[in-house]
This record gives structure tokens, sequence and C-alpha cells, in this order.
């Protein structure tokens, strides 16, 4: 790929495992060796074709979509782009791997049918409702609260692909994740914003999305991959979750954000998001209440988070207090992280003798002590 740009050089802090190209996806897809990656997640332009500037009732400007990589003369243009980026991931998927497509109501059902016709097999469409959605300011049609992500194979014959199963089901609070995933907009300290204290980049997808493609469909140390890389948001979710990133942008500007945000992360900080797919011989459940009860922990004990910023106590029935309220380890996680979930078992850590540990060591320690 000697031709394309690189944000980080070999030397570079993290190395070959998080790279940026700047350039034209298909182009750059095309130097990416065949079947090297594992998992893909593509937002690619809407194709919205906005005709007029959209304002608010106070007479304010809606600053939407109206960036010029979104503009395309007709549909059939952009049914021609889209036929050649996807052939193209198609191209660089491994015979295990899977994409997932993201797209609103503009272009998913455009997207959707060029996938099955180059072959690939949908195995879910997924909607991510937005619990605080833009409203509809002209009143005429019904506020848009929700986006299509489609989760596809390359084939139908496909035999293999990673789904972590009960890792979903363990972001869910023990119950079966389903298709439809009640995530708000990117918004507050999450929103990169640029000098002039405006959005920079008018799409920015939410962490917490993708923090759930790469947790499902992705194991340790995979490739992921991100045609439309844009802030640079799948490539720095797919550190913190300890994957290797590639992302292909065409836009410069976006390209000294995303080098900004990939270099303040440092994957070991991130341990808590880290939840791996159980093995079927430790599946046995544990709660904080058993632990208690068995000695673990002794009520009124103080636990932190690994930075010390946040501490909470521990209550007799198992769930902790903090100054943000009462609730299990998970949910007084996710209210400090403002997450709508959080595995508490790797965010919250205790003192052992003046040695710093997560509080999930005493639930190994008891699944051991009572494995049979």
């Amino acid at each position: 790929m000697e031709n394309q740009k690189l944000i980080f050089s070999d030397n570079d802090l993290i190395e070959k495992k998080y790279r940026i190209y700047n350039g034209d996806c298909i182009e750059v897809l095309k130097k990416i060796p065949k079947k090297s990656v594992d998992l893909i997640f593509a937002d690619p332009p809407y194709n919205l074709q906005l005709k007029n500037e959209l304002y608010r009732p106070n007479q304010t400007k809606v600053d939407g979509v109206s960036d010029e990589w979104d503009k395309f003369n007709s549909n059939d243009e952009y049914d021609s782009f889209t036929k050649k980026w996807l052939s193209a991931c198609r191209d660089v998927m491994s015979d295990e791997a899977t994409i997932w497509v993201i797209g609103s109501y503009h272009n998913i059902f455009r997207v959707g049918k060029i996938m099955m016709d180059l072959g690939f097999w949908v195995l879910n469409d997924v909607q991510w409702h937005k619990s605080n959605p833009m409203p509809n300011f002209r009143g005429v049609r019904f506020t848009n609260a929700t986006e299509t992500l489609i989760w596809a194979k390359k084939s139908e014959t496909q035999k293999r692909y990673t789904f972590n199963y009960n890792v979903m089901k363990q972001l869910n609070g023990a119950k079966q994740m389903t298709s439809v995933w009640n995530i708000p907009l990117c918004t507050g300290h999450e929103r990169i914003k640029g000098n002039d204290g405006k959005k920079a980049h008018s799409t920015q997808k939410p962490e917490e999305l993708l923090k759930r493609v790469i947790l499902s469909s992705s194991k340790e140390g995979d490739i992921i991959l991100d045609p439309f890389s844009g802030s640079g948001t799948t490539c720095a979710v797919a550190k913190k979750l300890n994957r290797c990133a590639i992302g292909i942008e065409k836009e410069e500007k976006y390209m000294e954000i995303s080098k900004q945000r990939l270099s303040t992360i440092i994957t070991s900080d991130y341990k808590y998001l880290q939840i791996k797919e159980p093995k079927k011989e430790i599946l046995q459940r544990v709660s904080m209440d058993e632990l208690v009860k068995s000695k673990y922990f002794s009520v009124g004990e103080t636990i932190f988070t690994r930075n010390k910023k946040h501490t909470a106590i521990i209550l007799d029935d198992g769930t902790i207090k903090n100054g943000v309220g009462i609730g299990s380890i998970h949910q007084i996680g996710a209210k400090i992280r403002e997450s709508e979930s959080c595995n508490g078992w790797m965010f919250w850590c205790y003192n052992d003798n003046g040695n710093i540990k997560l509080i999930d060591e005493k639930r190994k320690e008891y699944r051991i002590k009572n494995a049979g």
C-alpha cells in the first residue's frame, strides 16, 4: 500500500495494529490482501439528495448532512458506487468474516438489494433506535428515530462466522439480545467538535453502537475494517476492545481527528469493555449478592474504578451505592460511564493487600471453589 498516506508510521507507539489510509476506498481496498479481514463495518454515504436547507421553528438553520461526499448525480451513479465498494469489501473478507452496513431509509434498501445481488447472505437486520432523535421540524411526517444495520456473511454456503451470543446476553442483563438497539445519538463529551465549536463530522456514530457490533461478531486480535472511517469511531472502539483496525478515509480533514483520537487510547485502560465469550464450563452465574453472602466481599466495603476517580459502597444485598444512586455493579457503572451498558465485573476494582484487582477475580475464585 505504498501509494497511500499512512497516518501512523511503522515506528509509532501503536505500530501496525491501527492504520488509517487516506484515499478512495475502492482503490485502497484493491491493495489490501484478499481474505485478510475478519469483520467489516461500513457507514457509506447516505445519498440524501437534499434539495433545500432545513430550519427549525425559531428560524435557526439545522446542521444536517450537506457534505460533498454525500452528493451523487443520480441513483444510478450511487448504485454503481455501492456495487464497486461492496465487491471490493467482499474480496478482502476471510471465509469466516461478516460485514455490517448501516444506513437510513434514503439508502439502506438500495444497499441491501445490491448486497443480495452480489451474493451476500443476510443474517439480521438490526434497528438502531435513537433515544434522542432529531425532531421533524416541519411536522409533515413521523420523526425519524431509527437507522438500519444489515449484518451479512459472504454467501449462503458460508458455514462459519463469529457470533458471541453470551457476550450479547451479558450486555443485555442476562437476556437474549434482540435486534432493536436503544442507543442515543452521539452527543456531549463524546461528540468531537472543531475549533469553531461545531461538530467535526456530521454523521459521527456513538461508540456504544460500534461496541455492540465489534463485541458481537469478532474476537480479540481480529482485524476490523472500516472503508468509510470518518472521525475514526470504528478504529477507536476496536483499539479499546483489543482488536486490530484498518480505516480508509477520503477526506483529509478527518485524518488528523482520527490520529489524535487513536493516539490517546491505551488499550489496557478499557479492560472493563473487553468482554469475552465465556467457555461453557464456566458459565455458572454468580451474583454480587452470592459473593457478599459467602464473605468474598464485606457489607460496607469500598470498591473503586481503576483510576480511583469513582468509588462505591457494597450493600447487604450485593447492590452498590454511589453518588449517582443505588443499583447493581453494572447499572452504576453504566451511569458513571454515561452509557447504556457496562460490564461491572471488569469496571470495579478492590484492594487486595495493597494490590488493585478487578472484582472479577473474586468471581473466579468463587467459581473454582464451587465448581461441580
